[in-house]
């Protein structure tokens, strides 16, 4: 069966490198344009065409499959279509190309968290679960029959880096159990249910914006959210006026520090002893933090950075 893969970030590329090393017939490789990468901003190709070129899978760089690009890919006269991660929608004309239509691995348990960020907006709602699955592709955002879909239990303290890389091996498998029932026709599809499509949050982009911690919120909704963006765009408060990463921490207990848990202080307020580093959140519940990264410098253990500050007036704004 003549495939064409497309995808575009580190998770992607690794599927492809699995799927060339189970003799898979990739024939050609769709993924998005070189982009600017570290704070030279220079020019990069993607994760996914670095491989195919050192697999000599030819690539085709585009941002959205127009005419150009439609007639590109025509030329390898595939036979079905596999997405992950490409980041871009298909218009019907691109999905009618390949005889079995393209088929899309989704880190998320359809129809649940459709759209650009699954991990990271389970782990930002606080979910115990989720999964991965495998659709058909519509002109819908992540609305087609699923293929197959397994789930998995989201770990305490699990970042959204930690969680992706499980997500990863697990899709590989599922993605390799069933690209043979597609071959052989022997795949069954179940239509995804309309009215949940209907009312079920989606998975938006994240951006440096949706990273500042609030810290009126309570400490177990700003652990989520430190857990979420990490590693990217990770979480961050300002300090004096200083950007600060937030690069992991946990919600207290109330019997974990019942003496802090008892007075009432500013929200974003640090206390800090040798061996424990506190910021009080709303409702008077506490979190504390464990590493984090001032503007300009590495990561650094809190309590070693903490051991700087001015302990009457350190507070996250």
């Amino acid at each position: 069966m003549r495939i064409v893969f497309a995808g575009t970030p580190a998770n992607a590329a690794q599927t492809l490198r699995a799927m060339q090393n189970s003799g898979l017939n990739v024939v050609a490789v769709l993924t998005r344009p070189d982009a600017p990468v570290g704070r030279k901003k220079i020019q990069t190709p993607s994760p996914v065409a670095v491989l195919a070129e050192g697999l000599n899978i030819p690539v085709i760089k585009a941002n959205f499959v127009d005419q150009e690009t439609l007639q590109k890919l025509a030329q390898f006269k595939p036979e079905l279509g596999v997405i992950v991660a490409y980041g871009a929608l298909l218009k019907q004309d691109a999905l009618d190309l390949p005889a079995k239509g393209w088929i899309n691995l989704h880190y998320s348990l359809l129809p649940k968290w459709r759209g650009a960020s699954p991990v990271q907006s389970a782990i930002l709602s606080g979910d115990r679960e989720t999964g991965v699955t495998i659709f058909q592709l519509d002109t819908g955002m992540d609305t087609g029959a699923v293929h197959s879909a397994v789930p998995t239990l989201i770990e305490p303290g699990e970042t959204a880096g930690v969680l992706l890389g499980r997500l990863t091996n697990l899709g590989i498998s599922l993605l390799l159990e069933t690209l043979p029932r597609i071959e052989a026709e022997i795949a069954t599809t179940t239509a995804q249910d309309p009215d949940l499509l209907k009312t079920l949050p989606t998975a938006g982009k994240f951006n440096r914006d949706l990273a500042q911690i609030d810290w009126s919120q309570r400490a177990e909704v700003i652990e989520w959210q430190i857990l979420a963006m990490n590693p990217e765009p990770m979480a961050w408060s300002n300090l004096s006026e200083t950007p600060t990463r937030i690069l992991s921490g946990r919600a207290l207990g109330p019997t974990d520090w019942s003496s802090l848990a008892e007075t009432e202080s500013v929200h974003g307020s640090i206390s800090s002893t040798k061996d424990r580093v506190i910021v009080h959140c709303g409702h008077g519940t506490l979190l504390e933090i464990k590493e984090v990264q001032p503007a300009g410098k590495s990561p650094m253990l809190a309590t070693d950075w903490a051991r700087g500050l001015n302990q009457e007036k350190a507070q996250f704004h």
